[in-house]
């Protein structure tokens, strides 16, 4: 009898279990969303984490790919013709390229650049025996003289000699010279303390300069008349400091400038040099222009009494 009664008791619980098939159904169900919860939390971050690393390569890919803006100005273009002009020592050719480039450029950087490679062309072609259109072939003739010559051509006997390669002030009839037969001027700017060199109004060289403190420097328009080498100095108690003397502060060379064309007469302002090189670029002196050395040196060769000198603010 009792097992009978079990036998029952499966039976009827099979027959129930048959009558709800939609209880396993669910269970699967459960089982599967509980599968793709997991499965998410696992692998679904990986998966948009590589999206969006393939999302900005696309982007980089994208931006590099896109061509790059190639700058307009004319000055940049025409650079390198006028490097390789100075590589193949075309330097006539490389000059007039670098004045083309000064009249079309309007980048600061490339004007800069330019100005300095056509100082570094214009001193070469003028302190050397290389020829330039400023320049004459001259015979010396009987009764000349380096000075005759100098005042003649309007230059002086210093840059006959250097760009003649002359160790000496003697010439003989028959020597041929090339003599400079342009003019220069000179603009110095109080602001940039710079100085201009101009030679028959184009742009020849900069240099740095020191000007006076305060705005001391007088403006206006004038002329260099007087040079004087290893000059001596006047202190304001009237003793004379001579040249090497420590207190002297006028370097190695001192142009004497002169008030014309309805500019207020000034006296005891020049262009000189200096022991103090720290001082150019600023506004240091008593009023004079101060170079380095060197530079004034180089001017002082090239630049006649004569010269005009434009000071501006």
């Amino acid at each position: 009898m009792m097992f009978d009664k079990n036998l029952r008791g499966n039976l009827i619980m099979t027959r129930e279990y048959r009558r709800r098939p939609w209880q396993l159904a669910l269970v699967l169900a459960v089982l599967l969303v509980v599968a793709i919860v997991v499965w998410s939390i696992l692998f679904g971050n990986q998966l948009w984490r590589r999206g969006q690393s393939h999302e900005k390569a696309v982007a980089a890919e994208e931006i590099t790919s896109k061509p790059k803006k190639v700058s307009t100005d004319p000055g940049r273009q025409l650079m390198p013709q006028m490097r390789a002009l100075m590589s193949d020592r075309a330097l006539i050719q490389a000059r007039e390229k670098g004045y083309e480039i000064l009249g079309k450029s309007k980048n600061p950087a490339i004007i800069n650049e330019v100005e300095n490679l056509l100082g570094t062309i214009n001193t070469e072609l003028l302190l050397t025996p290389m020829t330039m259109p400023e320049k004459q072939r001259y015979l010396v003739k009987r009764g000349d003289t380096l000075d005759r010559i100098a005042r003649q051509f309007g230059t002086t006997i210093e840059l006959i000699k250097k760009s003649n390669e002359l160790q000496r002030n003697t010439i003989h009839i028959g020597d041929r010279l090339r003599i400079f037969n342009g003019t220069f001027s000179i603009v110095i700017s109080k602001s940039r303390n710079d100085l201009v060199l101009k030679m028959n109004d184009r742009f020849f060289k900069r240099y740095n300069v020191g000007t006076g403190k305060h705005g001391k420097t007088p403006a206006g328009i004038f002329v260099i008349s007087k040079k004087i080498t290893e000059p001596p100095w006047w202190r304001s108690d009237g003793k004379v400091l001579p040249f090497g003397d420590k207190e002297n502060v006028l370097g190695t060379r001192w142009m004497s400038i002169a008030a014309i064309e309805g500019t207020d007469n000034v006296r005891g302002y020049g262009v000189h040099g200096t022991w103090e090189p720290e001082t150019i670029g600023k506004q240091a002196s008593d009023g004079c222009v101060r170079l380095l050395n060197s530079d004034v040196e180089e001017l002082f060769m090239m630049v006649p009494v004569g010269t005009r000198v434009v000071v501006s603010e």
